[in-house]
């Protein structure tokens, strides 16, 4: 069935075959205008989570309480990142995200009000938090999906650093500017309510770039709407069949777990270990920014000389030296060099993650892969938060940040078998069939129902015994496409009276789902099936035939 095609092929190698400056995307004024608006905002956002932190700190002692902060930011996304995928895959995104920023707008301005009024307490503040990144959870894989439409695909990866750049030069100067102005007001209930109002007002850039926006989809399919169950279910069976994208799920959960730490912990060490104020905390913040920002700049340059799982090792192995300074060495002019190092790292590896995800899923499936990927990084935070959290509770800091060194380095062999963005990236431009969709014909209309099923998709194969060995493999090398692409099962049998016949069935959940496949199938797929069928040893194609089920008729 035809496909509106992206304009533009996908680069033949994972990484860029030359140097690059980097910033080619930002000649684009659309993405252009969305880096600047969505800057501002994050700007706003990391104030907030500085002021919020340390409201946190005002408001209680407890090391959980305060790690607690990092759960709140991160669970929405571990609860609701495939939920957001399968809408961002459905529905509107440009009305999505303006939904979404509006909420996160409303939910920041009404803590912002109860703080300022001193009726805010740990548990209003985790959950006015929780509801702010509930917002944000089904924002980001809408956000991050629509790259694909606003630049070319080659020039993806330097999006994704240039993006990262975008929050972590946010990173870099929210969080001084919020604990600089919770620091110049009176009470920290004040300040803190007073980053709030900014951080509500940051969104209406975002929103007014998003109404001007006039959005023209990469993919549109010719057919009715999923629903969301379906659409859930269609990205969860898409992870599970894609190692490509499982690996880059691995590596991330395993490294954000233990990474978390410093996030989720540097509160209390500002606080106890290196007696700061609210200033002092937000330096210690900005320096992960800092480094961030270094990292994202030089990018496109770094990839060029290591590859994707080099880069990640080295990042894993210079957060663990952070961890064990801030774990054993309470020196401010030996942790911030520490952090600059530690916020390069960590944008260095999540920007080579994001990227990965990206380029290894197509089109149709784009914002549920991301909305799997941020519940998975976010995830890994969420849960590393509290168990780092209740260690710190129960011992000491220093014992919780030198458990999650050690953790990143005995991992580090075990994840490293996961290999990410290695060889030529799939094309997956949407295959053209050259033959029309089979038709659903029934002798009345109760039996030409698009939504009945399951449908049973049978095919014929003649292979000679000489070629039986590679015939299996590379099957079952399809299998992966046909499950990919919604197969609820699938098998291949051998004729026990002639061995030259093989039978290849496939199941889906309703005609409409098999409709559904073929709008799927892309250029990579199609190179896939054209392997099996060119060891068919008929002239002929071989032989394909649909059955759904019979259902009873009264």
């Amino acid at each position: 069935m035809p496909l509106t095609s992206p304009d533009t092929e996908p680069s033949s190698e994972a990484t860029p075959p030359a140097v690059t400056s980097g910033f080619a995307p930002l000649r684009i004024a659309l993405f252009r205008d969305r880096w600047i608006a969505s800057t501002i905002s994050s700007v706003g956002t990391w104030m907030q989570d500085t002021a919020g932190t340390w409201l946190m700190t005002a408001l209680t002692g407890s090391p959980l309480l305060i790690a607690l902060m990092q759960t709140a930011a991160s669970a929405p996304v571990l609860l609701l990142g495939l939920l957001a995928g399968a809408t961002a895959d459905i529905f509107d995104r440009r009305k999505l995200l303006i939904f979404w920023q509006a909420w996160m707008l409303g939910s920041v301005a009404i803590l912002a009000l109860l703080t300022l009024l001193g009726h805010v307490s740990p548990w209003a503040l985790l959950a006015f938090t929780f509801l702010l990144n509930i917002g944000s959870a089904m924002n980001n894989p809408a956000w991050q999906a629509i790259v694909p439409e606003l630049v070319p695909r080659d020039l993806i990866p330097d999006t994704v650093s240039l993006n990262a750049a975008s929050n972590n030069l946010a990173r870099a100067v929210g969080p001084a500017l919020g604990g600089l102005m919770v620091a110049a007001f009176r009470t920290t209930h004040g300040g803190a309510g007073s980053v709030f109002a900014l951080n509500a007002i940051s969104f209406a850039g975002v929103i007014w770039v998003l109404a001007n926006w006039k959005r023209t989809p990469l993919f549109k399919s010719v057919l009715p709407s999923e629903r969301i169950a379906g659409s859930v279910r269609g990205g969860l069976r898409f992870v599970r069949y894609s190692p490509q994208l499982q690996a880059s799920l691995i590596r991330a959960f395993t490294y954000c777990f233990f990474v978390s730490a410093i996030w989720s912990l540097l509160a209390v060490v500002a606080r106890r270990d290196l007696k700061q104020g609210a200033l002092g905390y937000g330096i210690l913040n900005g320096s992960l920014g800092i480094g961030a920002v270094v990292a994202a700049t030089q990018l496109p340059r770094i990839r060029h000389f290591f590859p994707a799982d080099r880069l990640l090792a080295l990042a894993t192995l210079l957060q663990a030296l952070t961890l064990l300074v801030l774990a054993f060495i309470p020196n401010p002019w030996i942790v911030i060099p520490m952090l600059i190092v530690s916020g390069s790292a960590w944008t260095s590896a999540m920007s080579t993650l994001n990227t990965s995800v990206q380029l290894s899923v197509p089109s149709w499936v784009t914002a549920r892969a991301l909305g799997s990927y941020m519940m998975t990084f976010q995830g890994g935070m969420a849960l590393g938060s509290v168990a780092w959290g209740f260690l710190a509770e129960h011992t000491q800091t220093p014992y919780a940040l030198a458990a999650s060194a050690a953790g990143l380095l005995l991992t580090l062999p075990f994840v490293h078998r996961f290999k990410i963005l290695q060889g030529p990236v799939p094309d997956f431009t949407p295959h053209h069939f050259s033959r029309p969709a089979p038709e659903l014909v029934g002798i009345a209309s109760a039996l030409a129902d698009p939504t009945d099923g399951p449908v049973r998709i049978s095919v014929e194969y003649r292979i000679p015994l000489d070629q039986y060995a590679l015939f299996t493999r590379l099957i079952h090398e399809l299998k992966g496409v046909r499950l990919r692409d919604g197969a609820l099962r699938w098998g291949i049998y051998r004729d026990t009276h002639d061995p030259t016949h093989l039978n290849e069935t496939f199941v889906m959940e309703s005609w409409l789902d098999f409709l559904r496949s073929r709008e799927r199938v892309t250029a990579a797929d199609t190179a896939i099936r054209d392997r099996v069928y060119a060891l068919h040893q008929d002239g002929n194609q071989p032989r394909v035939t649909y059955q759904i089920y019979a259902k009873e008729i009264p």
